[in-house]
């Protein structure tokens, strides 16, 4: 297991888990820290991801089918077993007696070798109660089967989830690794149709969307330039982005260095385009770290508007500069947020701080660290920023307000009760995206073009 680039992914997998707490730090971190010690990248990192946004449903099989509580199990033992578990559940095709042997192996190199025998054991046992690694969904077999995809589950010998028809949030909260209080919400607005759709794509393995950069190059060449490198994309119709079919570390893509994309999911590219930005004007991006949407706006406008990006966090607005200058990006100026007092704007975007109950697929802590209080002061602090951006418009400008949420209290509730304290305001355009994970999977978010009056 030592030397460069010598560990599996399941023992990068492991030490990742062993170091991360949901409520202190973030597991990308720790992982790209260590990714360098092996060639299993892609895998280490759907091994990692994987277990954390599973998180519940693993622990419910765990604590249910392997004889043994999970309060009695110690903690790196307990995460080989996780992983073992996620393997199991959520990656049919991998044969089970190497997820078991590695296992072990793992258990001998983080515990010692009497722990061996203990991991086997646990993780044959709940092998025993699994009947079919990955069978088609039918609603006779619901209580017993964990959901992998709209289409397969792997399927358990014994009901061990709660009622979905009496105790549906209970049921998406388990299934899913979501908090309970979240999928109520889901459930009350939208129905359970739809939260179980929103709960599918929350746990997702999202895709990799690229948005070609139009200053240097098109949709067409950047097909033709990955294909020669064995990498295909696919064109997501009338969206503006790439589906990387066959992905790897984006950093190593063909044309990342030369600044011919950014890595851009489909809802988020949608607001800008919905604003659709003018040459002539003058814009700011007031919460634009790391600049994704920024670069988008220079790139509608042939480069040729005036825009200046900041952000609250002043060490975040080195990524900006990373992003224009790696984009060839000349018609962007990076200002400090403290220092354009007194200039107006025919345009604001303010991508704002939210939940990020939109993207749970990829943020994958933050449904650890929300909750209903949290979302409330991000609602004030949503509303204080709408108010700065309008004192900061020119006469007819616009607002182009949105968020990765997909909470009313943080995008409609925020915009009415901004309409209501500024009746100069009309809303003109308002979008809710929800996440799904059919076709070209998306993330979810929300969009409004507010526009001054006078």
């Amino acid at each position: 297991m030592s030397g460069p680039k010598n560990k599996t992914a399941r023992f990068i997998a492991a030490e990742v888990l062993n170091q991360f707490d949901p409520k202190r730090n973030y597991a990308g971190a720790i992982l790209n820290r260590m990714l360098p010690e092996t060639e299993q990248k892609q895998r280490a990192t759907d091994l990692v991801f994987g277990s954390i946004r599973n998180l519940a449903a693993i622990d419910t099989v765990i604590d249910t089918f392997s004889g043994c509580p999970l309060e009695r199990i110690q903690k790196t033992l307990l995460n080989i077993i996780r992983i073992g578990c996620y393997e199991l559940i959520y990656s049919p095709a991998t044969m089970d007696y190497s997820i078991v042997n590695e296992a072990g192996e793992n258990a001998k190199a983080f515990a010692g070798k009497k722990q061996v025998g203990f991991v086997n054991a646990l993780l044959h046992q709940i092998i025993r109660h699994i009947t079919n690694r990955q069978i088609e969904l039918s609603q006779d077999g619901i209580k017993r089967t964990l959901i992998q995809t709209a289409a397969t589950g792997c399927q358990f010998d014994s009901d061990f989830l709660p009622d979905n028809k009496i105790r549906p949030a209970d049921y998406f909260s388990t299934v899913f690794s979501l908090p309970q209080w979240l999928v109520t919400d889901w459930l009350k607005e939208l129905g359970a149709e739809s939260a179980g759709q929103i709960c599918l794509a929350q746990n997702r393995r999202p895709s990799i969307y690229i948005r070609p950069n139009s200053l240097k190059t098109t949709a067409g060449q950047l097909i033709a330039k990955f294909g020669k490198e064995g990498i295909e994309l696919e064109d997501v119709p009338e969206k503006a982005v790439l589906r990387v079919k066959n992905p790897k570390s984006v950093s190593k893509l063909p044309g990342y260095v030369e600044g011919l994309f950014v890595v851009q999911d489909i809802t988020a590219s949608q607001p800008v385009g919905l604003l659709g930005p003018q040459p002539d004007w003058e814009i700011l991006d007031l919460c634009a770290a790391p600049g994704v949407k920024t670069t988008q706006l220079a790139e509608l406008t042939n480069d040729s508007a005036k825009i200046i990006a900041t952000d609250i966090v002043g060490q975040r607005l080195k990524r900006i500069k990373e992003n224009i200058d790696r984009l060839s990006i000349k018609s962007v100026g990076i200002v400090p947020y403290s220092e354009f007092s007194g200039l107006t704007f025919d345009c604001v975007l303010l991508d704002v701080p939210c939940s990020n109950t939109g993207v749970l697929a990829k943020r994958i802590e933050a449904r650890y660290r929300i909750s209903p209080q949290a979302i409330a002061e991000l609602a004030g602090i949503q509303s204080g920023l709408l108010d700065r951006a309008a004192g900061l418009l020119k006469p007819h400008g616009k607002i182009c307000y949105s968020t990765c949420s997909i909470q009313r209290q943080e995008n409609s509730d925020v915009v009415k009760d901004f309409l209501g304290r500024h009746p100069e305001f009309a809303l003109e355009i308002e979008q809710l995206i929800l996440p799904s994970a059919e076709g070209f999977d998306r993330d979810g978010g929300y969009v409004a073009i507010i526009r001054h009056r006078l």
